[in-house]
């Protein structure tokens, strides 16, 4: 990997768009630390460092997301959140929707015309969830417990509440331009690139806080055994990650004139992870709705009390059990949207593509979906242990929980991430230096 950013830098108009890239990572970040018009800097700074103590997780999912500037109430509050939901929500309704399965089938044109839906989606849902995070600043439930939590936001008045609306949403607007100008000018997806960098911003705090809760040699022994689970954890995602079943598939030859055409051999390559960071992105979120609904209500009843008892630590058996059954859940009803058997069946019968044994057509699509769920289960129950496994072994190590940076999402996204850079410098390092046959 480093071999291939060296070389990367060596070659002109490579080294320009690592420069390009880095750049705009340094506006997200910048962005990530001014606060929100409106909001009084040293009071959420008192209660981010009570939080931080206190670890409150409520939240934490997309404060993570957003590398920290939620808490921060910054004018990056939101991050790429909005745009995540509501290119997951897209991607559900072109399944449910005619019209937006005929746009995904037109090509590029289609994509663009999805594209723009999903930017307005994402400023519709930016608008939503900005109010609801003012509206929780002002009200004081964003840090339950800090003593000046309900002086975060001194002018209540209605205009100040627009300004940080407005502000935030615009600020999710600009987060969604830079993601897109890395894509179209820089290196890699650029959305992928700002979810690692806000999610990479992380870790040194938190491992630092690792340090410094430990006892052991003052901390020291805590903060290697991490540092040691984190490289195994990461050694597993990326075999795991790489891990995939090819499926033969025989083209027949077919002449055109004189021509001969087809008579080929490939495969389809299907992911043992198929449905990727998405199932534990949605367990995630689904498990939060309680513990919200709790934290927002006045009232003293047994649901609230049972709720907060075990659905607010991720350490609790209720919770790390249901947490992982809707990761197990997720995983199979992602890749059953996102993939369908009887369309791939039906192009390869359309170009005279079979599978060796299996007969064109119905049978082909019964046996790729056996082949797909058979491997869908060892990749769901991989998903629900590396989400879970860190939460449970580092557990006494600072009051870990799932949105510590070792745990499942992080890990995911970012070796996810990092190998697709990589293999994008590495291709495009292939065209620039090809040399062919001229060996």
């Amino acid at each position: 990997m480093l071999t291939a950013f060296a070389r990367a830098f060596k070659t002109p108009d490579l080294r320009k768009k690592l420069l390009f890239t880095l750049a705009i990572i340094v506006l997200y970040r910048l962005g990530s630390h001014i606060p929100v018009p409106g909001v009084d800097y040293q009071n959420v700074q008192i209660c981010v460092d009570a939080a931080q103590k206190g670890n409150n997780s409520l939240f934490g999912l997309v404060n993570m997301f957003s590398g920290g500037a939620l808490l921060q109430i910054t004018i990056f509050a939101l991050g790429i959140m909005p745009y995540i939901t509501a290119s997951i929500i897209l991607q559900l309704l072109t399944v449910v929707i005619p019209r937006l399965e005929a746009l995904k089938k037109e090509g590029q044109s289609g994509t663009a015309k999805i594209t723009q839906y999903t930017r307005y989606l994402t400023v519709a849902l930016a608008v939503l969830q900005g109010t609801g995070l003012v509206a929780t600043a002002r009200s004081g439930a964003l840090f339950s417990g800090c003593t000046v939590a309900d002086q975060i936001v001194p002018d209540q008045s209605i205009f100040t509440t627009v300004v940080m609306v407005v502000t935030m949403t615009a600020g999710t607007a600009a987060v969604m331009w830079l993601g897109e100008l890395i894509t179209d000018r820089g290196i890699g997806n650029g959305m992928s690139i700002l979810m690692f960098i806000s999610i990479a911003a992380g870790f040194p705090g938190a491992l630092w806080a690792i340090k410094e809760s430990g006892k052991l040699a003052g901390g020291w022994i805590e903060f290697g055994t991490v540092i040691l689970i984190g490289f195994v954890m990461v050694g597993l995602v990326v075999f795991v990650e790489q891990a995939q079943r090819r499926i033969p598939v025989q083209y027949a030859k077919r002449m055109i004139g004189r021509r001969s055409y087809g008579g080929t051999s490939t495969y389809i390559p299907l992911k043992v992870n198929q449905a990727g960071v998405i199932p534990v992105i949605f367990a995630s979120s689904l498990l939060y709705i309680p513990a919200l609904v709790a934290q927002f209500s006045n009232s003293d009843a047994g649901w609230k009390t049972w709720i907060e008892a075990h659905f607010v630590k991720g350490d609790h058996p209720y919770y790390i059990a249901t947490y992982f059954l809707l990761i197990v859940f997720f995983a199979f009803f992602y890749v059953a949207i996102s993939f369908n058997p009887e369309e791939v069946a039906d192009n390869m019968k359309k170009y005279g593509g079979f599978i060796p044994g299996i007969r064109a057509g119905r049978p082909t699509a019964e046996y790729l979906s056996y082949v797909l769920n058979r491997i869908t289960w060892p990749g769901s129950l991989y998903l629900g242990l590396i989400a879970l496994v860190p939460t449970m072994a580092l557990a006494g190590f600072g009051g870990a929980n799932q949105n510590f940076p070792f745990g499942g999402t992080s890990i995911l996204i970012i070796v996810g991430v990092g190998l697709e850079t990589v293999k994008q410098i590495e291709s495009q390092l292939q065209q620039r230096n090809y040399e062919g046959f001229l060996r």
